[in-house]
């Protein structure tokens, strides 16, 4: 069992003491405190035995933000559909090439159908009255039942296809949603990656970016970057394609923030897609974030041991530099590392999480679950530490899409480096769980002591991309919140204990 360094636990001691108000006590807060450390410590005795303790432990426990979020994947099957009955869409039942029809796909103007494509498609009441007809299409949309019978990866990329449209016309409504479900379960913030940002079209831009590839030395590449950058300056279209786009988001944050929760958005941009393409997604999305506070970051999207995902990834940390310098003040956090031996030749599990670090300078690390695999991997994660690079761990989607979990999880590495980590749910609505079952899944499996779980808890606050002012807000509420979730604990230590 990893142990808690003596500068956490102060850390942790000091935030807890800074929090008591005169009329709580220290004393007896500390009791409340020492009461909780011994509750847990029981219940992670008993984890083998009574793990529906620990999961309740977990769900009144405070958990800070959730800062690798992705919006769509976050909403359940279930909502999609109630959004699809409202807005009168329907869905296809089965699949035609004939027809050019694939089932379970949602067709948002039913009226533009032919007879044969509408025939096929039904309502939303009729796909529900049928129990098999709507097990399969949770089961599509979803990691619901999923029993490995196809490639992780494959199965759960796939299911955002089905969702993504109604996903893109509810912005508003879903987070009102995920705001409810947030507070419900003692979450306070979410950082949540909503859209692509539009790629802009420009001949000027195009004609500068001619030549653009991998195989150019560093100056000459960083030549043409500027010269597409400062082609996108010029066109006019950029500037109303950044403000459509923005248009959505804001709205969706309207009134949306209160004294029990926070939200902050993400935009990205999509691998696989030609240099041009993703270098123009990533000016509109650096430009956007400079532009609406609540935008905190950029990030990139897509599966990582794609045919040109694989061919480009250097090329793209190069870009993310290039952004990065134009725009310091915007956060930088990069999926990397989302791979497992097998899914890619051996050479290709050697430099992701290196190059999203070193190259494109990202503050944050979604997943890096190849990390055991690195080329100097020891060295990486001591920068890692020094630099203060948090590793966002997703345990239920890294186990559904990798295949890694338990003893072959890298946390147990990232611990043991002090690397620091939070813990988030990266698609809740696909992987059907929470963020309670993901803290459970790292109480379980890696048996953190309550100061280093608390402290877990804190990281998600620290390391996300709020500013230090908004910072010291949330960590003020959640020092609180962790007094009166103490107390509560302690109130029940009779019966928890047991």
């Amino acid at each position: 069992m990893v142990r808690v360094g003596a500068s956490l636990a102060a850390a942790v001691a000091a935030l807890w003491m800074a929090s008591i108000s005169p009329a709580e006590g220290a004393d007896t807060a500390s009791r409340n405190l020492a009461a909780t450390r011994q509750v847990y410590a029981k219940l992670l005795s008993e984890a083998g035995k009574d793990e529906a303790s620990l999961m309740m432990f977990a769900t009144m426990m405070p958990k800070g933000g959730d800062i690798h979020h992705h919006f769509s994947g976050a909403i359940y099957a279930e909502t999609f559909l109630e959004w699809a009955k409202q807005n009168g869409f329907c869905i296809f039942t089965e699949t035609s090439v004939t027809l050019q029809i694939e089932k379970f796909h949602v067709a948002m103007d039913p009226g533009a159908l032919t007879s044969g494509q509408r025939a096929a498609c039904k309502d939303v009441d009729t796909v529900m009255g049928s129990e098999d007809v709507y097990r399969a299409l949770l089961m599509t949309w979803s990691s619901k039942d999923y029993d490995h019978q196809s490639p992780g990866d494959q199965h759960f990329f796939d299911t955002f296809q089905y969702f993504g449209s109604i996903a893109a016309a509810n912005y508003a409504q879903g987070m009102q949603q995920l705001k409810a479900r947030a507070i419900a379960e003692n979450v306070s913030y979410i950082e949540t990656m909503l859209e692509q940002s539009p790629a802009v079209e420009s001949a000027d831009f195009t004609r500068a970016f001619e030549g653009v590839s991998d195989r150019l030395d560093d100056a000459k590449l960083e030549q043409l970057f500027a010269q597409g950058y400062d082609a996108l300056e010029r066109t006019p279209k950029a500037g109303a394609a950044i403000d459509e786009f923005l248009a959505p988001i804001k709205g969706a944050a309207e009134g949306l923030d209160d004294e029990r929760f926070t939200a902050r958005f993400i935009v990205f941009a999509v691998r696989g897609q030609p240099p041009d393409v993703v270098f123009s997604h990533l000016y509109t999305a650096f430009r956007a974030a400079e532009q609406y506070e609540k935008l905190v970051g950029v990030n990139f999207v897509g599966p990582e041991n794609g045919a040109v995902s694989m061919r480009d990834y250097t090329l793209h940390m190069k870009m993310f530099a290039f952004f990065k310098r134009k725009h310091p003040r915007v956060g930088l956090a990069l999926h990397a590392g989302e791979l497992a031996l097998g899914m890619v030749p051996p050479e290709g599990l050697r430099f992701h999480i290196n190059e999203a670090v070193r190259i494109a300078g990202a503050s944050r690390i979604g997943h890096g679950a190849d990390i055991p695999h690195e080329a100097g991997a020891t060295d990486l994660l001591a920068h890692m530490r020094r630099n203060k690079i948090a590793v966002e761990i997703n345990l239920t989607s890294n186990k559904d899409i990798l295949g890694i979990s338990g003893a072959s999880h890298p946390l147990h590495l990232y611990r043991k480096f002090g690397v620091p980590y939070v813990i988030s749910t990266d698609d809740a609505g696909v992987s059907r769980n929470t963020l309670s079952s993901e803290y459970l899944l790292y109480i379980t499996g890696f048996r953190p002591s309550y100061d280093e779980l608390k402290a877990t808890v804190f990281r998600s606050i620290t390391h996300s991309f709020l500013t230090e002012a908004e910072k010291e807000a949330q960590l003020r509420n959640l020092k609180a919140r962790f007094i009166a979730f103490e107390k509560e604990i302690a109130a029940s230590a009779g019966h928890l204990a047991k």
